[in-house]
């Protein structure tokens, strides 16, 4: 059996189609055709907008960098025109609501537990329905040198996904193209230039970071930064921000920047399908 990762085109959609007709349908009418237009069989609840889903495994009780999330969601609207959560979900790992949505972000800075049998079988359910998760290390070394975190967080995707080995990506990835032109990843460190990613079907099922992407994000209710970025300072934190921004895209779009620096439609469906 084949299930299919699908994400609706909406609103925002009706309205780019009412752009491109050439006799400028009235709004009401575009969305009518959007919405009556054959869908083809979803995964995942159909809500559209972006949500960076904090994912918490054995005794997490928050993600590593608490204000991250929402903040991901911000810079995503202010940004562009998609759609997003500005008060994201927290799910644990064993919850059935694990395949609710396409989009799982796990960080942590000390080592994680083993995963429980009914985590495994959860996660792997939200992968196969084609979900996409990055985990995110929040203690790396200057050099993106893993923290107990990050090796811990490997090892038990690799319970989870048996048999798959993830490989380097880099800026030939359509990761670093969805939205912004990136050369590199970085977070609140520099770390490694590329990102490390269990692909299947072509499609980036799992994205590991050693950079601290959540900590280049974090910002208090002051409106303060919360961690130094070092050593890019300002100009660092932004070019991490345009990292989460492209994973969000990645997640929402089609890999339409693989052939293409432009593209009519920013809101596509992009399905990943496994066996």
């Amino acid at each position: 059996m084949r299930f299919a990762l699908a994400r609706r085109v909406g609103y925002k959609a009706a309205v780019r189609l009412r752009s491109l007709t050439p006799l400028a349908l009235p709004l009401s009418l575009a969305v009518a055709l959007v919405l009556s237009c054959p869908h083809p069989a979803r995964a995942f609840g159909d809500v559209g907008a972006f949500d960076p889903r904090v994912l918490l495994t054995g005794n997490q009780t928050a993600a590593a960098r608490a204000s991250a999330p929402g903040r991901w969601s911000w810079e995503l609207v202010q940004r562009t025109s998609a759609p997003a959560r500005l008060r994201p979900s927290v799910v644990r790992a064993d919850d059935p609501a694990v395949v609710e949505a396409p989009f799982l972000y796990w960080s942590g800075e000390t080592e994680v537990a083993p995963l429980t049998g009914a985590e495994i079988s959860s996660l792997r359910r939200f992968f196969a329905l084609g979900g996409v998760m990055l985990v995110d290390d929040a203690a790396p070394g200057e050099r993106g040198e893993p923290s107990p975190f990050g090796r811990s967080a490997r090892a038990e995707i690799g319970r989870v996904l048996l048999d798959s080995a993830p490989i380097a990506i880099g800026s030939d990835h359509v990761v670093f193209r969805t939205f912004y032109l990136l050369r590199r990843a970085e977070g609140r460190v520099e770390g490694p230039a590329s990102l490390d990613a269990i692909v299947h079907g072509g499609e980036a099922q799992v994205l590991f970071s050693e950079h601290d992407l959540g900590g280049a994000l974090a910002r208090g209710a002051s409106g303060a930064w919360e961690q130094i970025v070092r050593p890019g300072g300002d100009g660092q934190r932004e070019r991490a921000i345009r990292l989460a921004v492209n994973i969000a895209m990645y997640v929402l779009c089609s890999n339409y920047k693989d052939d293409q620096v432009h593209a009519k439609w920013l809101m596509r469906r992009r399905a990943g399908t496994t066996p």
